[in-house]
């Protein structure tokens, strides 16, 4: 079986899962609710009986919305806490078949025969004439035909409990082979769950995008989170510099409250709302953005076995509709980029959600309710640009041509030649034994526009810490307002977590690849095998 095929089987097993799950919290809420309600409504049913019948339903029904209100301003206060109770690491046992199959337990009439017939039940009540009856005619000759009655109405019946005994064997016998036979259909699909569940964690053990993908997806699936939350995502996987991309939907403000408190006026018999204050809904808001944003990173790391992802990016967006032109947009609201070790270091049951963020250097939405956007640290599309379809690679990768083929002379015209054709007017300065190349670029744009330094890494292997550090010294003797690494390889966690609060952009090998073709040019990246280019 491919990978697709079994991360494909187990991607629908967990989304089947995490959804029967959340099916059965909600009831779970329904009921607890529904009975609540019920006794509610019992001692409003007493209370018809006087007066202030209508007073007393009046106030409960105020009462009632408060609690809701209430109820559900403590769920959105919840968000980050309550995972924090929870393991969200899944082992792959849990995702095996446990059940054993039932022992054979067939319906008891095809286990117990039925008692044939003796002659003696049939010949009991028969008796021969004597005495005087042998003196009445024709006695002698009716008790032969009651005898000889008698006699076959037994063989009838001994041939009708043979039938019944046959048939009561063919279906104890047919019963047998349909419980094999479903026997049988179990453990082969015990076995393809199991090699299924073996194959996916060899490959994750292994690194591969797909297996590590697919078991972040699980992960991110059986979180529960208050009702009306999307809980819609897509994940993007980069090997060489191990960063999960997640792009998350995140819910509108409609899920805020907006009333704090119920009352019944009983001088006009209506329930009047207290509403809540705008600057609270929006403080509220920007809250449970940010708590999504941690909470999400959270289980990633926590779920992480055999550490696979060092770096976790969070995009979170939120599907909405410009009404100054009547459009639905997608805007970004919050994005983060951080370490393992950084999010390690982090005590989030003591945190201030918004200081936490700042310190992390995330891009966060200063006006998240009115969907100001922020731009993503990372573009979800521009991830790995090399693991496509295979339609894709069928048809035409053998013809472009391979970065990694280039000299540093080609490199770096490559470079500055993309950037040119981005918007940016580029002049090439140097270029390096190393094959990495400096750019000094110019942002026209009035206002964020400025200087850009931008440095280029043919590598293939992951590019550390100093490289940033070095584009950085270049910054600041160039006077620069930002500086841009680009390389063909990826970026370790030291390297993302030096840049997280400087003007400083990290491009991998992907994302190369997809600003290429956005401005016409395919092409792909081999690494040499022979130890060159680092």
């Amino acid at each position: 079986m491919g990978r697709r095929s079994f991360t494909s089987i187990l991607n629908a097993m967990a989304r089947e899962s995490a959804r029967q799950q959340r099916l059965a919290e909600g009831e779970r809420r329904r009921e607890v609710r529904a009975l609540m309600q019920a006794q509610r409504d019992e001692e409003r049913q007493r209370a018809l009986e006087t007066k202030q019948q209508n007073i007393e339903e009046r106030n409960a029904e105020a009462q009632d919305k408060t609690v809701e209100a209430q109820d559900r301003m403590d769920e959105l206060r919840e968000i980050l806490p309550h995972t924090l109770s929870v393991d969200d690491t899944i082992t792959f046992e849990s995702l095996r078949i446990k059940e054993e199959f039932p022992l054979f337990s067939p319906k008891p009439e095809l286990t117990t025969p039925l008692p044939p017939p003796t002659k003696e039940q049939f010949l009991q009540d028969i008796k021969p004439p004597s005495g005087l009856q042998k003196l009445i005619p024709g006695s002698k000759d009716r008790y032969r035909t009651v005898l000889s009655e008698a006699q076959a109405n037994y063989r009838a019946a001994f041939r009708t409990h043979r039938e019944k005994e046959a048939q009561r064997l063919t279906a104890l016998e047919q019963a047998k082979q349909e419980y094999e036979q479903s026997k049988k259909e179990h453990e082969a699909k015990v076995q393809r769950r199991n090699e299924e569940v073996d194959e996916f964690e060899a490959c994750y053990k292994k690194g591969d995008p797909k297996a590590v993908v697919g078991y972040s997806t699980m992960v991110l699936e059986r979180s529960h989170y208050p009702e009306g939350f999307p809980q819609e995502f897509r994940v993007a996987y980069v090997p060489e510099s191990k960063q999960l991309v997640i792009d998350y939907e995140l819910p509108t403000p409609e899920v805020i409250p907006k009333v704090v408190e119920f009352k019944h006026v009983k001088t006009k018999d209506v329930i009047e709302e207290k509403p809540r204050k705008e600057a609270e809904i929006k403080e509220i808001y920007q809250d449970v953005v940010a708590a999504i944003a941690l909470r999400t990173s959270h289980e990633i790391f926590e779920a992480n076995q055999g550490n696979q992802i060092d770096v976790v990016v969070f995009n979170g967006f939120v599907q909405t509709i410009d009404v100054s032109i009547g459009k639905d947009i997608r805007p970004c609201l919050i994005s983060l980029r951080v370490t393992k070790e950084r999010f390690k270091e982090l005590d989030l049951s003591r945190i201030d959600k918004k200081a936490c963020l700042r310190n992390l250097g995330a891009q966060v939405s200063p006006r998240p309710y009115e969907v100001q956007p922020v731009k993503p640290i990372v573009e979800f599309d521009m991830v790995d640009k090399r693991f496509v379809e295979q339609s894709d690679i069928l048809s035409d990768l053998e013809s472009r041509p391979n970065l990694m083929d280039l000299n540093p002379f080609e490199f770096e015209n490559l470079v500055g030649n993309l950037f040119k054709q981005l918007g940016l007017e580029t002049k090439l300065t140097r270029s390096s034994k190393d094959g990495g190349v400096d750019v000094v670029a110019f942002d026209v744009r009035p206002v964020i526009g400025g200087k850009v330094v931008i440095q280029a890494k043919r590598y293939k292997n992951t590019v550390g810490v100093s490289a940033v550090r070095d584009l950085y010294g270049t910054m600041m003797n160039e006077g620069a307002n930002k500086g841009i690494l680009v390389t063909t390889s990826g970026y370790g966690p030291d390297a993302f977590e030096f840049a997280k609060d400087k003007p400083i952009e990290l491009l991998d090998g992907g994302q190369l690849l997809y600003l290429l073709e956005q401005v016409g040019v395919k092409a792909r990246i081999v690494f040499p095998t022979d130890g060159k280019s680092e």
